[in-house]
């Protein structure tokens, strides 16, 4: 007999009980979108509850069965048949939660949260844990539950844990005393599960099993659509041929679904796409007669029209409508499609006229562009937009009122003199979505309102002062230094940043060459940006700044900002930074620099706000030359503990100096990645072979920048590569780089490499690219080729970097044996990634 009950977190924790989860289920495999998803749902759950306190959210089931082991005493075990994942990561966000609210508002909580819901404090060692994960993840687990340095280390349960502590630490806002607390309280209270117990004697491998039939599923469209012309007995046939079939051709299943979604989220945009059917039915039932049914129908037909539309601007005759659709549908979010349905229908129903629905598009254009350049481009903006329609003013002209909900509030609508600042100092290059980073730019060539047509769609983005600087760029950025500035604080502080970016269509033989070498090729250019910066004799800070400020003017000429003074201002993006620190692992450290690139701030100003305000691993922020500051205490007044020893615990390395090892250092571009930032994963030219050119100018700037000893160690690599069975690609962007593929695209996992060599200096281990591809996705086998690497001379790859983009000096090849170990160690990788071998 199985049994099956409504339950909650706190209702399924509390108590003293123990759940297990068997050998036979996987170790925890939550990645980054799988959190993300949960913590959306998380956050707007408890800003739901804010207003009304019985709201929940369903998020699955959890199979048990009782253990064998049980007896008549003791603690009651349960073996988790389905569900382990969910259950483990909501027990890790609780270690999160516990960790960020002692730190923050004092010790009681970390008493409280254990004692209720992670462990059970009087049992012995085998049942003080609730929750016991499998062998592989039980380490990993117990660091977060015991709060040990190593918690939130490399592996999937460390990632969950310090992405949990990232988001609470973004999430915290000093002005709201309960914001982490309405936090908890839906983690705890809020969040619905269905318990499903199966009795002692079942067989819990077969209940598993029959869990993971699969079959095909029922849309909520499908759904719908049965439920509509069940309620259309005498016309559901004319109904169906006139009305539902057309709009069944012309919508895909999913664009059907989004349909309905769409629908709802006009009156509620708390609704969520999973809850559509459920939704529309309750809506429905209100409706009692025939006629009624078929008015929806008819509706739904005509919204559909507008959704076509949406998907497909063609089809729009009014040019400026077109114009603006075709690039809200560009920027590529489907949260801005119920104002959108909204605008088309006000309009067909008499309430609009083009020229405002165009405008009021306009606005929401301009809102996307002003965030992502402030550094914003994602923070609540899906809640934004899905209640502009609920909550803008329904009396005011229709542009006015869209303009008007974007200005009020905290939605960050950016000011125009919000944009002045960002445009200098924010590091643009790694905020938003990388096409979209690019469409801003064209748009902003299109509105220097060049004659010559050019496709710019082909064309990527270059930056001008490149991302890996030689000793001419460097004497360029020196020429430019402030007394007590950094060559490296400087260089971050500007490479990023709006004013340093343009478009071009050959990055690969511009590369990191000398401003003069660049110059004749951006003044040939058919684009005007770049003729603009062609006619600068050197290309240092100053230039860079003039040229911010003109773009600066040129998006606000183009996209028009708020239109009243509220107290709209974004102001220093310190929850950012405080989820970049919440995500350093044990055993990193970064700088104030790094986190002022990053936020588009000063060191300075860094550094005075972690000696006033709690952040998350505040200790972990070093001075550029990786010494401690000497004005760093600790904020807690009874802490007297020496933070180099504690760094030194958590594993960072520190020279007879007091000079922490460069090697574990978190950049600003890897700051980025920690929080989400989608930093381009550059990968050879689409089609191999499609330039022939490639390999002689790879080797050529090789030799060039690295000299010939080198050169022939590198190539000696490289055909060792070949002779084991991988090939060589080559790269456009940035510089000419050599790939070593092992896979390609044809491959049912997709391609494959371990390294990417670039001229400049750099054998880059690509742990980021791996991260995705199987079986490099299981971090033990990263970790194994970390290991294998870090046994050659000269090479360390930090643990805290296996999940970016570490490397070792190319010099290092110059030693036979290195070069031997390296050759043996890819030969490994190779063998692992072509045959999907597991095994260790």
């Amino acid at each position: 007999m199985v049994v099956a009950r409504e339950t909650s977190l706190q209702e399924l924790l509390e108590g003293a009980k123990q759940y297990q989860i068997p050998l036979y289920q996987r170790p925890y495999s939550w990645e980054t979108n799988q959190l993300k998803q949960l913590w959306e749902d998380i956050s707007q759950l408890a800003e739901d509850r804010a207003h009304d306190r019985e709201l929940t959210h369903f998020i699955g089931s959890v199979v048990l069965t009782p253990s064998p082991a049980n007896g008549p005493t003791g603690v009651p075990e349960y073996l988790v048949i389905d569900g382990q994942q969910r259950l483990t990561t909501l027990s890790i966000l609780l270690c999160a939660i516990r960790d960020h609210r002692a730190a923050r508002e004092g010790a009681e909580h970390k008493e409280r949260i254990n004692e209720q819901y992670l462990v059970n404090k009087w049992k012995p060692g085998k049942q003080r844990l609730k929750l016991v994960p499998t062998q592989a993840d039980r380490g990993a687990y117990l660091a977060c539950v015991d709060s040990t340095p190593q918690a939130g280390g490399t592996d999937r349960i460390g990632a969950a844990y310090r992405f949990f502590l990232a988001r609470l630490a973004s999430a915290d806002d000093p002005d709201d005393t309960y914001d982490i607390e309405r936090i908890e309280d839906a983690v705890f209270s809020g969040l619905a599960l269905v318990s499903v117990t199966a009795q002692q004697g079942d067989n819990p491998h077969r209940i598993f099993e029959s869990l993971n039939n699969t079959g095909l599923r029922l849309t909520q469209a499908d759904l719908l659509r049965n439920y509509l012309f069940m309620r259309l007995p005498t016309s559901g046939e004319a109904v169906y041929e006139s009305l539902w079939l057309p709009l069944q051709k012309y919508l895909l299943r999913d664009q059907l679904e989004l349909l309905f979604w769409l629908d709802l989220v006009q009156r509620d945009p708390r609704v969520k796409q999973a809850d559509t059917y459920t939704g529309q039915q309750r809506r429905l039932d209100r409706l009692r007669s025939e006629e009624e049914i078929k008015h929806e129908v008819e509706r739904f037909s005509r919204l559909g029209e507008f959704l076509r539309t949406i998907l497909d601007p063609t089809r729009e005759p009014d040019t400026a409508v077109r114009h603006r659709l075709t690039r809200l549908g560009a920027w590529g979010t489907t949260t801005v499609y119920p104002v959108l349905l909204h605008l088309l229908d006000r309009r067909a129903a008499g309430t609009a006229s083009s020229a405002q629905i165009a405008t009021a598009m306009l606005h929401l254009e301009s809102y996307f562009v002003r965030r992502l350049l402030i550094g914003r481009a994602t923070a609540g903006i899906n809640r934004t937009l899905l209640s502009i329609v609920t909550e803008m003013d329904p009396e005011s002209p229709v542009d006015q009122a869209v303009r008007g909900y974007l200005a009020i509030g905290r939605k960050h609508y950016a000011s125009d003199r919000e944009v002045r600042a960002a445009v200098r100092s924010v590091p643009y290059y790694l905020n938003g979505r990388p096409h979209q980073r690019a469409l801003v730019l064209r748009w902003l060539e299109e509105a220097h309102g060049s004659k010559e047509p050019v496709d710019l769609t082909s064309l990527t983005i270059e930056h001008v002062l490149p991302q890996s600087p030689t000793p001419q760029w460097r004497q360029v950025l020196a020429e430019d230094l402030e007394d007590g500035e950094d060559l490296g604080q400087a260089h971050e502080a500007l490479v990023h940043t709006l004013g340093n970016l343009t478009l071009t269509g050959y990055n690969s033989t511009l590369s990191n060459g000398a401003f003069e070498v660049k110059r004749p090729k951006l003044a040939s250019s058919g684009l005007r940006m770049n003729q603009e910066i062609a006619k600068q004799e050197r290309w240092g800070k100053p230039q860079i700044h003039e040229r911010a400020d003109a773009l600066a003017e040129l998006v606000i000429a183009e996209w028009p900002g708020p239109a009243i003074a509220d107290d709209n201002s974004a102001g220093t993006a310190w929850g950012v930074m405080n989820q970049a620190l919440a995500e350093l692992p044990a055993g990193a450290w970064t700088t104030y620099g790094d986190l002022a690139a990053l936020i588009g701030s000063h060191p300075v100003a860094i550094g005075a706000r972690l000696a006033t305000t709690p952040a998350p691993n505040a200790h972990r922020v070093l001075q550029f030359d990786g010494k401690l500051s000497p004005n760093f205490a600790w904020l807690d007044v009874s802490r007297t503990d020496d933070p180099r020893i504690t760094l030194e615990a958590e594993g960072v390395v520190f020279d007879r100096h007091g000079r922490a090892d460069r090697a574990q250092r978190i950049s600003t571009e890897e700051l980025a990645v920690f929080i989400g930032a989608e930093v381009p994963d550059l990968g050879p030219v689409p089609e191999p072979g499609e330039d022939a050119t490639l390999p002689d100018r790879f080797v050529s700037l090789l030799g060039e920048r690295q000299g010939r000893d080198i050169a022939e160690a590198v190539c000696q690599v490289m055909e060792a590569w070949v002779e084991r069975g991988g090939h060589l690609e080559f790269g456009r962007e940035n510089e000419t780089s050599c790939f070593l593929m092992s896979r390609d695209k044809a491959h049912p996992d997709g391609n494959i490499w371990p390294a990417t060599i670039y001229p400049s200096g750099k054998f880059e281990v690509v742990f980021q690219h791996l991260s995705r591809r199987s079986p490099f996705n299981d971090p033990a086998q990263r970790e194994e080729l970390r290991r294998r690497l870090n046994s050659i001379d000269g090479v360390e790859l930090p643990e805290s970097k296996i999940n970016l983009r570490p490397g070792f000096d190319l010099g290092v090849l110059l030693d036979a044996p290195a070069r031997e170990s390296l050759v043996h160690s890819l030969g490994w990788f190779h063998e692992v990634a072509t045959t999907g071998q597991q095994a260790l």
